[in-house]
C-alpha cells in the first residue's frame, strides 16, 4: 500500500496558497505553511489562521484553483505502476477535498482524506467544516486502511514533505521524505531529493519482490 500526502508531494503546490492568492493573502499563507512544514508551529493552529484569510472567497474560486493543479512530475505515472501491480493507493492530506477529489479520481486513487472549506451562502466562511486532517489523523489512516485491506504494516510505503507527515512516516514499513524538511528528513527511512515522484517506485518494488 502506498499513502502520499499531497500539497508539495503528490502536487508541486499548496492548495491553499493558491486559494489565498484570489483573496490577496498568498504571502501571508505562504509564511505561515512554511513555519508548520517545518515543524515551527502548530498545524491545527497554523491551517485555522490561514484558512481565516480566505473569508468571503466565492466558492467559485476553487474551480479556477481545481484547473491551476500541476502534479509532481512522476506522480500519475507512479499510481499507474501500483495500479498495475495490485498497490492500494491513498492521498492523505491537509489540503481540501474540493480541489484533490477530481485529480485524484482521474488518476485512479483507491481512497482520499482531506479536509474542507465551510462553505456559506456561496462563500468560503474563513473556517474549516469538520475534524482536522493532522499528523494524527495521517497516522492512523495509514494503520486504518492497511488494515481493511489487510496489509501488514511493513508492507507500507508512506511519503510526504513536511512535519505533519513524521507521525505517518514514522508508522509505515517505508517511510519517505520527498524534497522533506528537516523535521521529516530525520525520522525517514529514505530520503528523496529528486525532481520525480517516480523515484518511489524502486522503494515499492523492495517490498513486492518479497511476494
Amino acid at each position: 500500500m502506498l499513502v502520499s500526502d499531497v500539497d508539495s508531494t503528490f502536487l508541486t503546490q499548496e492548495v491553499i496558497e493558491l486559494v489565498a492568492e484570489h483573496a490577496g493573502a498568498r504571502e501571508q499563507v505562504a509564511e505561515v505553511t512554511t513555519r508548520a512544514m517545518r515543524g515551527e508551529m502548530d498545524f491545527t493552529q497554523s491551517l485555522h489562521a490561514r484558512v481565516a484569510t480566505l473569508a468571503g472567497l466565492p466558492v467559485s474560486v476553487l474551480a479556477e484553483v481545481r484547473a491551476a493543479l500541476v502534479p509532481t512530475p512522476g506522480a500519475l505515472e507512479l499510481v499507474e505502476r501500483c495500479r498495475a501491480a495490485g498497490v492500494v493507493t491513498a492521498l492523505v492530506s491537509g489540503g481540501f477535498h474540493e480541489a484533490i477529489d477530481e485529480l485524484a479520481a482521474s488518476a485512479g486513487i483507491d481512497h482520499v482524506l482531506a479536509n474542507r472549506f465551510e462553505v456559506r451562502d456561496g462563500r468560503l466562511t474563513g473556517r474549516v467544516s469538520g475534524p482536522i486532517v493532522d499528523a494524527q489523523t495521517k497516522r492512523r489512516t495509514l494503520e486504518e486502511l492497511a488494515a481493511r485491506h489487510g496489509v501488514p504494516i511493513e508492507r507500507t510505503v508512506a511519503v510526504g514533505d513536511g512535519a505533519n507527515d513524521a507521525p505517518m512516516v514514522r508508522a509505515a514499513g517505508i517511510g519517505i521524505a520527498f524534497r522533506g524538511k528537516p523535521a521529516l528528513v530525520e525520522v525517514s527511512d529514505v530520503h528523496l531529493e529528486g525532481e520525480s515522484l517516480l523515484d518511489v517506485w524502486p522503494h515499492l518494488e523492495r517490498i513486492l519482490e518479497r511476494d
